[in-house]
């Protein structure tokens, strides 16, 4: 996965546990806008969420952080 994509997911899940605290959840669609209009990254982001950790629809912010950091 790209290094700003990474980077964009690292803020997002520290915004949302800054927010909602540790058991926050959230999917892969919380890294994008309401509208499709990034689908290549969308379909980046699916692919490393849904194939290759075969993630849950939801999962804690704190996981994919660490997973994201651990180069996972």
């Amino acid at each position: 996965m790209r290094a700003d994509l990474r980077k964009k997911i690292v803020t997002v899940c520290d915004a949302k546990t800054a927010q909602k605290g540790d058991n926050v959840g959230l999917s892969f669609y919380a890294f994008f806008a309401n509208k499709n209009d990034d689908p290549v990254r969308l379909m980046e982001v699916a692919q490393w969420w849904i194939m290759t950790h075969k993630l849950d629809h939801f999962e804690k912010a704190v996981k994919i952080r660490k997973m994201i950091e651990a180069g996972r």
